[in-house]
């Protein structure tokens, strides 16, 4: 034996890399740990749990012990797992990096709270899946406080709608009332010649009233509709000669028709007046003129989609009213469809025409969405279901109802709860 041989490698700074590596975890794992406010935890690629914070100990109710390798599923209500929202919710962070949604969450007792979700996939260095990260907040307490203010808005919206029909009402009725006192007086001194001024005031005032109440109707979506199966190209090209006479020369028009425009069904003379509604409040935008372009299309809103819109998951045809006018800001645009709402001066409208326009839509299954910037323009776009057929059948029917004269013996029953419209029908 000679001796031997011996190799040294002076290993300190890979020793003292990973103490600081398992310093960083360990100080990382207590982060998450001491969080309170946030579930903060750990999924496989199958949506067992593997991790387990204090915060989701504090929401949810489990230990680490009872729910680690449990599904997150658990935490779904039976409605959402029964819809498969859970395996959806893996499938969409896979998808496209991220999974975002607020719904109702289950906590172990079986009580229910509002969470706020996100979801983030966890990927190597080979970019293979390894599972998900996710972050759970309870937002109940935040929910109740929106819904309070929500109906504390409602309130206000219902005295501000109290108040403008008391005023116009009272204004519609001073002109019935007083046309109906002069005619009274001029009968009495025998001057009957002036009875047709005051006869017509009454009946302006009587359709004044008239409109006001289907606008009002309208926004509360309790008018009466006449749905039928609708091209919406169609029916915009007999609107267009109308719709330039009504903004003027001075602003160009632009009717752009998607190429196979799917039908819908819907009421089209209320559809009429609501494009008309926006087509004047875009014309009143542009005081030195401008551009407005209508447009149709067919739209598909998937559950990202639909969620923005506030709309069930479908197949939806937009008619999009745009102008170049003066935009509007955030707060008008929260306040846009509240009735009696206008930025118009005093005279120049009643702020009803958008909550019309409001209420039409949501009683046809659609939406309205206002996207505009101040100094940019202002798009305005309704959003109508599609109606699930192969054709589009405008012909409207007509119904001939035979009057018949009443002959000897026989009686006519009028029924109404207005004892002047009885007398009214009775001395037709």
């Amino acid at each position: 034996m000679v001796g031997f041989a011996k190799v040294t490698r002076d290993l300190t700074e890979r020793r003292v890399a990973e103490e600081e590596l398992r310093a960083s975890e360990e100080r990382f794992r207590l982060l998450v740990q001491s969080v309170t406010d946030y579930a903060i935890y750990m999924l496989d690629r199958d949506g067992h749990v593997s991790s387990w914070n204090a915060g989701a100990e504090r929401f949810k109710g489990y230990t680490s012990n009872e729910i680690i390798g449990q599904h997150f599923s658990n935490f779904y209500t039976l409605e959402d797992r029964a819809a498969g929202i859970p395996v959806l919710a893996l499938q969409t962070a896979e998808r496209e990096g991220r999974f975002e949604a607020e719904g109702w969450r289950v906590r172990k007792d079986g009580s229910r709270f509002w969470a706020s979700v996100i979801i983030d996939p966890i990927r190597n260095d080979e970019n293979a899946l390894l599972g998900y990260a996710k972050i759970t907040r309870d937002l109940t307490e935040k929910r109740a406080i929106e819904e309070q203010l929500r109906q504390s808005q409602k309130m206000e919206a219902v005295g501000q709608l109290t108040g403008g029909l008391a005023h116009d009402f009272n204004n519609l009725l001073t002109g019935i009332g007083g046309s109906l006192e002069m005619m009274q007086v001029r009968m009495a001194q025998g001057r009957t010649a002036e009875i047709e001024r005051y006869v017509l005031a009454a009946q302006g005032a009587v359709k004044r009233a008239a409109t006001l109440t289907q606008r009002l109707l309208a926004f509360s979506r309790r008018q009466t509709l006449d749905p039928r199966t609708t091209n919406v190209n169609r029916l915009l090209a007999g609107l267009e000669d109308l719709i330039r006479q009504t903004i003027g020369p001075g602003i160009a028009l632009d009717v752009v028709g998607a190429s196979g425009l799917w039908p819908t069904f819907i009421d089209p003379h209320q559809l009429e007046n609501a494009v008309l509604n926006l087509c004047i409040n875009a014309r009143d935008a542009m005081p030195n003129g401008g551009k407005l372009t209508i447009e149709t299309a067919n739209r598909w809103l998937d559950d990202r989609a639909a969620r923005k819109q506030d709309l069930p998951v479908g197949q939806y045809v937009s008619v999009c009213v745009t102008d170049t006018g003066t935009g509007m800001t955030p707060e008008v645009i929260t306040r846009a469809f509240e009735p009696f709402f206008t930025t118009k001066p005093l005279g120049d409208g009643t702020g009803l025409g958008l909550s019309m326009v409001y209420g039409f839509a949501r009683q046809s299954g659609g939406q309205i969405r206002i996207y505009s910037e101040v100094g940019h323009g202002t798009t305005m776009c309704i959003y109508l279901p599609r109606q699930a057929v192969d054709s589009v059948d405008d012909t409207e029917a007509t119904f001939h109802v035979p009057v018949e004269q009443a002959s000897d013996g026989k009686v006519i029953l009028v029924i109404d709860d207005e004892p002047t419209i009885r007398m009214l029908t009775l001395n037709c």
